[in-house]
């Protein structure tokens, strides 16, 4: 087996560390207020360095969203690990999210800061591969199963993820979140049972 590129190594380390450090000063500080020159001053890499693996501030910036949107995922798809119904998945998600959300780094990156950065199309698409995606996967199989209309899928999916990101936004600005996050967790149960009993209360009515 033929060893690793000394290069590509260096590269892939370099573009690592420049994704850590933008990471932690865009989710502190926020995008507007974090310069380039502090990145490479943090990161300890010259502007080439950066240039090489990212054209701009705001292609640092959409990297490291996705950066946080994966680890998102990967700690929310943890928590659902082995809750295998659709509204089990959707309320431990939810509320794996929330407890996300009040990592005040996440909040900045993710509900901040994205959405104006990125761009309101380059924002859909990206929560199109992560957090909208996997509600709009776990309602398809909810009615595929016949739990919900299948026509309100896509629309459904659009309104639960705005009402947890607000929920969340509510839970990470309060000035008691541990009683905010039990109410919001306790708002999320409500919206998705009332979501799932109404689907089937409107099944018994139409046998």
């Amino acid at each position: 087996m033929g060893s690793e590129n000394p290069n590509v190594a260096r590269g892939d380390a370099t573009r690592q560390r420049l994704l850590e450090v933008a990471c932690e000063l865009f989710g502190t500080q926020g995008y507007e207020a974090t310069s380039v020159e502090t990145v490479l001053q943090v990161a300890g890499v010259s502007r080439g360095s950066l240039y090489h693996h990212f054209a701009s501030k705001a292609a640092l910036f959409a990297a490291v969203v996705e950066l946080v949107e994966t680890r998102v995922g990967s700690e929310v798809a943890a928590a659902a690990a082995g809750v295998t119904d659709p509204e089990g998945l959707l309320r431990s998600g939810s509320r794996e999210w929330i407890r996300l959300a009040g990592d005040r780094r996440v909040q900045r990156i993710l509900l901040i800061d994205a959405p104006s950065v990125l761009g309101w199309e380059e924002w859909r698409s990206l929560e199109e591969r992560h957090a909208l995606g996997l509600v709009k996967a776990i309602l398809e199989a909810a009615a595929g199963a016949g739990s919900i209309p299948r026509d309100m899928v896509d629309i459904m999916s659009h309104a639960l993820l705005a009402a947890v990101n607000e929920i969340a936004l509510m839970v990470a600005r309060s000035e008691d979140p541990e009683t905010a996050m039990h109410t919001g967790t306790e708002v999320v149960d409500r919206l998705l049972g009332g979501l799932f009993d109404g689907a089937r209360a409107d099944d018994v009515a139409s046998t």
